[in-house]
């Protein structure tokens, strides 16, 4: 199989990631609960995925990163501590329904949404600029399009929020691992990041990363002051009830050290390369209408497509019976595509990670050549 859909879960992981995971399992207790070794094991590997995380992400303390089941439980953390009732928020037009949803549940919120045209970064500044008024108490925004690769001004955003003294909570689940991502730098007061994605861990991991405290989602055992039956008030304990997951932990911080060592803006250029490449040769193929951003600057990993008189679905089908896996339809993600015009048919994604090749770029673009012709 060649796998084309890393935007969603980068199957294929450093060997490193399967045996951290497998060890932990076999090796270590939870930590908070003993001072035996398999204990304190589990305890040491917890501290050192949550140093590792900070130290690539610049967050000043480890217990500012806190351990997540995925991005979206960051966010639902993030925007259930910053967003009340009544609320006036503001959101790019291409967040993923991880965002929309969480605000829908929160009475007589309302939402702004900055629907500036795909791969126009000028055009999103000056909708944030004209929106963000003084009754907007919140700024979401994510980083990259996972629809469409589209790599937001989030700098410029963030900086807006900094003039006007407005909390941002960042989505890095597209960028997190090749972009550049700083919790420092941007002043942001939350960064979610899922760990399944660009930091090749397992799945059911991730992290947010807190400049601020942050209101719990749930409350229990926490190893930490048993005797109060409220939640501890400082990080990570008040955000992580429960016992951890800690082969998920092992995996990522395995994954976490492979980006490091290897370097994001090398991953970054390597997965530009293939989208480039990607993009350019599905172009040149009849009835093949392509999303793609006219700057290198603005496109990260992924691309999406159409192929005329097929619908998207289809189109991923006879794919995956070709054995390339993509994914097809709306990603979860339908705000983005009515900002860019497909919420109608949706779009073919394909995405690409540090283990992908030109060749497998290659056979998707004949293959795609192949549907035209059955």
């Amino acid at each position: 199989m060649i796998y084309l859909d890393s935007a969603a879960t980068t199957l294929q992981k450093p060997p490193a990631v399967a045996r951290a995971a497998a060890n932990a399992m076999s090796r270590m207790a939870s930590p908070g609960r003993g001072g035996y070794p398999a204990a304190m094991a589990a305890a040491d590997t917890i501290f050192t995925c949550r140093e590792t995380a900070a130290r690539l992400f610049h967050v000043p303390e480890p217990d500012q990163v806190v351990l997540t089941m995925n991005a979206t439980h960051g966010l639902n953390l993030a925007i259930k501590t910053l967003v009340t009732p009544g609320d006036t928020v503001l959101i790019s037009g291409y967040e993923h329904n991880a965002v929309t949803r969480p605000l829908a549940a929160i009475p007589n919120v309302t939402v702004k949404v900055a629907d500036a045209p795909l791969f126009q970064p000028d055009a999103m500044v000056e909708r944030f600029q004209a929106l963000l008024t003084p009754e907007v108490s919140c700024v979401i925004c994510t980083h990259v399009s996972n629809v469409f690769g589209y790599v937001l001004p989030v700098e410029t955003i963030a900086a807006l929020c900094r003039e006007r003294g407005i909390p941002l909570i960042l989505d890095a689940s597209q960028s997190a691992g090749t972009l550049p991502v700083s919790l420092e730098e941007s002043g942001a007061a939350f960064i979610a990041m899922p760990g399944h994605k660009g930091l090749y861990g397992p799945q059911g991991t991730g992290l947010l990363l807190c400049a601020q405290p942050a209101r719990p989602l749930m409350e229990g055992g926490t190893g930490s002051l048993s005797m109060l039956q409220e939640m501890p008030d400082f990080l990570p304990d008040r955000l992580e009830p429960g016992t951890h997951n800690v082969p998920g932990a092992a995996g990522l911080l395995e994954g976490l050290r492979f980006v490091a060592r290897k370097g994001p803006a090398h991953i970054l250029a390597h997965e530009r390369g293939l989208a480039v490449q990607c993009a350019h040769a599905l172009s040149r193929l009849e009835g093949v209408a392509v999303y793609a951003a006219p700057r290198l600057a603005h496109q990260a990993g992924v691309v999406s497509f159409r192929v005329e008189g097929m619908d998207c679905e289809e189109v991923g089908a006879r794919l995956a019976k070709q054995g390339i896996a993509v994914r097809s339809g709306l990603h979860c993600a339908p705000l983005a595509h009515r900002t860019a015009g497909t919420l109608e048919t949706g779009t073919v994604r394909a995405s690409f990670s540090a283990f992908n090749t030109p060749g497998e770029v290659s056979a998707l673009v004949r293959a795609v050549g192949r549907l035209r012709v059955f």
